[in-house]
C-alpha cells in the first residue's frame, strides 16, 4: 500500500520468468537503496532472501530488524580484512537456502549508485552459485537477471520499472574450471542485466544530457539502448507526458499544504542529513509510511473534536484523494 501511494506508476515485465517452485538467485542492478529489495520482495511472487552490506546491521535493534525481513549481512573489503571470513557462515547459510528451493536476492554490483550504468560486478555471487552446485550437482538452480529502472528516483511521485530477464540455469557452468565459470558468469549475467535497464557506458554526463534533451523515457531501457547503439528512435523511446500533468501539479501544491509541519520537517531537517542521495527516495517512503499517517491522524481527530466526525471523515477522504491526485496525475 506504501509503494502504491508513493509511486505514480510501477510497471512490471517478465514476472512470468520467475519459477515458482524451483531455487532461484536474482541479480539485479542497485541504484535506489533499500527501495529495490522492496520492489523486488513486492513484485516477485517469491519469498525471498537478501544479502545486505553488513555496515547496515552495526545496531542490535535495527540488526535484529533487518534480519527478521530476511536480510543476511554481506561483508566487503572496505568493512575490513578482518570482518570478510564472516562470509563463509553467510555463503553456507546461502547455500543451505538454495538447497531447500528458496529465492535469494543480490545486487552483484556490491554497492548502489543512481547512474544509469551497470557497474562491474563483484564476484561474490559467483562463489555462491558455485558453492551451491559443487555441494548439490543436480540442483536445478536457476539465475535471473533483473533491471530496476526509475524515471528520476529522487522525485516525489516517481514512475518505475521492473524488468525481469530469462532464467539462466547455472548447470550450464558446471563442467568449467574454476577461473572460467566466475568470469563467465560475470560476463553473462553482466551482460544480461544491462539489457534489462539504461546502460551508458563512456562519457556519462554528456551522454545522459543527449538523452534527456531527446525525450527518453528511461522506463524502457530496451528503446533507449537502442538509441544509444544506432543513434535511432524506436517506438516507445519518448517519455509521453500526461495532459493531467498541470492538475498534478496543482493536487501537489495543496498536498504540501495540508502536510506542511511534516514536508517542513523533511525539506529543512530530514533531507539536508542524508549522506548518500540514493537514501533520498527510501527516507521519504519511511516518512511516508510514518510520520505522514500520524500528522494525518492529528489533523483528523482535531476536525473530529471540533467540528464532529462526519467532517472528520470527510476530511479524511479528502486528504487520501489530494494525496492520491499529487501522486497519480
Amino acid at each position: 500500500m506504501g509503494l502504491f501511494f508513493y509511486y505514480k506508476k510501477i510497471s512490471v515485465k517478465g514476472q512470468e520468468f520467475i519459477p515458482k517452485t524451483k531455487p532461484v538467485l536474482l541479480l539485479s542492478n542497485h541504484q535506489n537503496a533499500l527501495l529495490d529489495p522492496l520492489i523486488i520482495a513486492t513484485h516477485s511472487n517469491r519469498f525471498c532472501y537478501y544479502l545486505t552490506r553488513a555496515a547496515v546491521f552495526q545496531k542490535p535493534f535495527i540488526s535484529k530488524l533487518l534480519k527478521g525481513l530476511n536480510m543476511l549481512p554481506v561483508y566487503r573489503v572496505r568493512d575490513g580484512w578482518q570482518t570478510i571470513l564472516n562470509n563463509n557462515a553467510i555463503f553456507e547459510t546461502c547455500r543451505d537456502l538454495l538447497k531447500d528451493q528458496e529465492a535469494l536476492v543480490i545486487f552483484p554490483e556490491g554497492s548502489h549508485n543512481l547512474n544509469r550504468k551497470v557497474r562491474p560486478l563483484s564476484k561474490g555471487f559467483t562463489r555462491i552459485v558455485l558453492d551451491t552446485l559443487e555441494s548439490y550437482p543436480d540442483l536445478d538452480l536457476q539465475l535471473l537477471p533483473v533491471g530496476v529502472n526509475y524515471k528520476n528516483a529522487l522525485a516525489f511521485g516517481d514512475s518505475m520499472s521492473l524488468n525481469i530477464g530469462k532464467p539462466i540455469n547455472a548447470q550450464h557452468y558446471l563442467g568449467l574450471e574454476k577461473t572460467e565459470a566466475v568470469n563467465a558468469l560475470k560476463c553473462d549475467i553482466q551482460k544480461e542485466i544491462q539489457l534489462l535497464t539504461t546502460h551508458i557506458e563512456d562519457d556519462y554526463d554528456e551522454v545522459l544530457l543527449h538523452l534527456e534533451n531527446n525525450g527518453a523515457d528511461f522506463l524502457n531501457p530496451e528503446a533507449v539502448n537502442y538509441f544509444l547503439e544506432y543513434n535511432e528512435k524506436v517506438p516507445g523511446f519518448v517519455s509521453k507526458k500526461s495532459v493531467l500533468e498541470p492538475i498534478g501539479f496543482i493536487f501537489r501544491i495543496l498536498f504540501k499544504v495540508v502536510l506542511l509541519p511534516v514536508y517542513m520537517l523533511w525539506k529543512l531537517v530530514l533531507q539536508p542529513k542524508i549522506k548518500e542521495k540514493e537514501f533520498t527516495g527510501t527516507f521519504r517512503f519511511a516518512i511516508g509510511l510514518t510520520i505522514v499517517p500520524l500528522w494525518i491522524f492529528i489533523v483528523v481527530l482535531s476536525i473530529g473534536i471540533n467540528l464532529g466526525w462526519f467532517m472528520a471523515l470527510s476530511a479524511l477522504l479528502g486528504i487520501c484523494c489530494l494525496g492520491l491526485g499529487a501522486v497519480k496525475l
